[in-house]
């Protein structure tokens, strides 16, 4: 019999197949180890570098391919390919489980040191439910890898774009943007506690921070209609950022602390080296206070008030967490946002 185990923020166990879940504090607790996210002096050498031990893996699993598989599945670093995100995809044909055993190890070797400990449990978990396991998604390469060029190792599939770089794009967190979502246990329409989802803790933290607002914060941060389930969702503003939303400038004292408690729970899933990054972007670009956050009424399910859209958003960070019917997580952050 399958072992049971409990995300946190789920209502009921799920069964595990394939693998055990490590045991964890939960979400909450490790991600609470993260430093406050603020104004500080910006760090020029934040980010992955190409010795990284995903990157190094990258430029392993570079060398091991063959003249046909590079025909398939390698780019230069500026092809288009490479900026893309999109939330069902395959950014080549070729799967995974096409390549050689040792080339889907090595990709699940990038793959595990992209995430933290607890964050790669909850990819495979998402992986699992959504496209029948890591080994069905894709990968592509673009640029050298191993070299002194710039390099991109990006993964698509159902619900993920992710991306290796060593910090090849400059000024990116991430490598540039990226998706994740969940459809938890393969139920494309989740109820209104996204039971098993794995990411729907961060949306109960969204939630918490709307349950201590009064009657004249609501009224500036709920919106009726949702902004599209679409990367240009997240283009970076700048200066052109709309004043939707709540600023988080006008919060008190312990909700700015749940804000905290939110980039927080929005970046456990990720490498520390990647989690920093974030950390350098958002403080150049004047911290936490320059966020405003909104929710939206439309695709609440079981119109219960609790908001399953929502946005934190900044002039060069945006982040889009879409809960309805499932899970779908849009993110950009950036040092600034590019000039129109």
């Amino acid at each position: 019999m399958a072992e049971a185990h409990r995300f946190p923020g789920s209502e009921e166990c799920c069964p595990v197949s394939r693998r055990r879940f490590v045991k964890t504090v939960g979400a909450t607790a490790l991600a609470a180890s993260v430093p406050w996210i603020g104004p500080r002096r910006a760090l020029a050498d934040t980010g992955p570098s190409p010795s990284a031990p995903a990157e190094t893996a990258v430029a392993r699993f570079f060398k091991t391919l063959k003249d046909e598989q590079r025909k398939t599945i390698c780019f230069p670093f500026d092809h288009p390919l490479r900026s893309q995100v999109q939330n069902n995809w395959a950014i080549v044909q070729p799967k995974i489980s096409d390549m050689s055993d040792d080339q889907q190890a090595l990709c699940r070797e990038i793959f595990k040191n992209l995430c933290s400990e607890e964050g790669y449990e909850r990819f495979m978990k998402q992986m699992d439910d959504d496209y029948g396991g890591f080994e069905e998604y894709h990968v592509a390469v673009f640029g050298e890898p191993g070299t002194d060029q710039p390099f991109e190792w990006v993964l698509t599939g159902r619900h993920d774009t992710l991306r290796a770089d060593g910090n090849s794009v400059a000024g990116a967190a991430f490598g540039g943007p990226i998706f994740y979502g969940h459809a938890a246990d393969g139920h494309f329409d989740e109820d209104a506690n996204h039971v098993n989802n794995v990411w729907w803790y961060q949306g109960q933290q969204a939630n918490k921070i709307f349950s201590t607002f009064d009657d004249t914060q609501r009224a500036q941060a709920l919106v009726n209609k949702a902004e599209a389930d679409s990367s240009r969702t997240i283009q970076l503003k700048g200066a052109k950022l709309a004043e939707t939303g709540l600023a988080v400038s006008e919060l008190d004292g312990q909700q700015k602390q749940m804000i905290q408690q939110l980039l927080k729970d929005m970046l456990m899933p990720f490498r520390a080296v990647d989690v920093e990054e974030v950390q350098e972007c958002l403080s150049s670009a004047g911290g936490a206070d320059k966020l405003r956050l909104t929710f939206f009424k439309e695709g609440d399910i079981g119109n219960d008030g609790v908001w399953d859209i929502w946005k934190l958003e900044g002039p060069a960070f945006s982040w889009y967490f879409r809960g309805s019917p499932h899970v779908h997580t849009w993110l950009n952050v950036a040092r600034k946002a590019p000039e129109a």
